[in-house]
């Protein structure tokens, strides 16, 4: 197994447990992609994912519609994604994506945090570099050998695929996101849920009182409603 499933693996109990927290997250997505590509997911191929996505975290249909209808009307504001870059105490790198309709207010608070809680908001470029920007997909995996599905998928960008208690997980660079999902849908294997997401290169151990120390800064930064995701070098 590679860093992917290391990676997932360590991070499958954390995060994005609270509901409401997902369903935050996933309407501001399907947002983006309605303004984006346009309210129809069968020619908008990023909402038609963001909609699965919703479904695979239970997500009602009825939030799905309303999120949707809302994004088409022209008088609502863009959310415009910013990442954000700096230190935690201890060295550790962190990445948070956010997704916002007040760039002011956002960075704000997010420089507040880091400051309060003796980290360094950085410079744009000064952490990315640690971390791999990669896509992934779930599908079901009844019927499906991952070991041949791999070697077939590694034409459209695969480089690692391995199978969870939910499924089949596909990873892959980000720029592959959709060579996959055109590939999958053409194949009508049924594609769990998909996202990015950014692997640390390297991870770095921590104390237990120095684990605190970042965990204080990582719990501020998400529980901000214009965060997404965030991502960081301490070893889970």
């Amino acid at each position: 197994m590679g860093r992917a499933f290391e990676f997932r693996k360590a991070r499958k109990m954390k995060r994005w447990s609270a509901m409401s927290k997902a369903f935050t997250r996933i309407g501001k997505d399907i947002v983006m992609a309605v303004k984006e590509g346009g309210p129809d997911p069968d020619s908008n191929s990023k909402l038609r994912a963001v909609i699965q996505n919703g479904k695979s975290v239970n997500m009602p249909k009825d939030n799905i519609d309303r999120a949707i209808k809302r994004a088409s009307d022209k008088s609502l504001g863009d959310f415009k994604e910013i990442l954000f870059e700096g230190y935690a105490p201890h060295g550790i790198a962190i990445l948070v994506e956010t997704a916002t309709d007040n760039n002011t207010r956002t960075v704000a608070n997010v420089r507040s945090y880091f400051n309060k809680c003796n980290g360094n908001l950085g410079t744009s470029g000064s952490v990315e570099f640690m971390f791999d920007h990669t896509c992934n997909f779930r599908i079901p995996a009844e019927g499906i050998d991952p070991e041949e599905l791999e070697l077939e998928m590694i034409d459209f960008g695969a480089e690692e695929v391995f199978v969870d208690d939910d499924g089949i997980l596909i990873y892959a660079p980000f720029e592959s996101f959709g060579a996959i999902q055109k590939e999958l849908e053409s194949r009508e294997l049924e594609i769990l849920s998909s996202g990015f997401e950014r692997i640390p290169q390297v991870t770095k151990q921590l104390s237990e009182e120095a684990v605190a120390d970042v965990e204080k800064l990582l719990e501020k930064i998400e529980e901000d409603d214009d965060v997404q995701n965030v991502y960081h070098t301490m070893q889970e």
